[in-house]
């Protein structure tokens, strides 16, 4: 039976450009996705963004809105996914891969650039997608 988890998505902005990561060891490997991870328990969404950012980039940010949700069934690892994406705020460091066993590279590409590839990791490609009606 498969796994249900919460994920959370972190979309650092610089202008109109976001922060993205190479995926690397990981489900996803080789796609570019925003900093994030496993929401743990007793944490919040915003919590979980702050703290997957620093981790993941060693950037200090400060969460500003609950953007959105996808729904992500990843049979072929045996979970089912719930992502939540938050918007983040950088407020100092420099952005670097500070987990290189996580991710191999960092960019900054705007949503467009972003929907114009064929690599990037299916959470963010759905939440990319223009919105649909319940139901669709």
């Amino acid at each position: 039976m498969a796994q249900v988890r919460v994920g959370v998505a972190a979309v650092v902005a610089d202008g109109d450009r976001w922060l993205v990561l190479r995926r690397h060891g990981a489900h996803g490997a080789g796609t570019w996705g925003l900093p994030g991870g496993h929401q743990e328990f007793g944490e919040s969404p915003e919590r979980t963004a702050v703290r997957e950012v620093a981790e993941e980039t060693g950037l200090a940010v400060v969460a500003t809105a609950r953007l959105g949700f996808t729904d992500d069934p990843m049979p072929e690892i045996g979970r089912h996914y719930v992502t939540l994406f938050v918007a983040c705020t950088v407020t100092g460091g420099r952005a670097r891969v500070a987990e290189p066993d996580k991710a191999s590279e960092l960019a900054w590409m705007t949503p467009d650039e972003l929907r114009g590839r064929d690599d990037v990791f299916a959470p963010l490609r759905r939440f990319l997608q223009p919105a649909r009606p319940i139901g669709d």
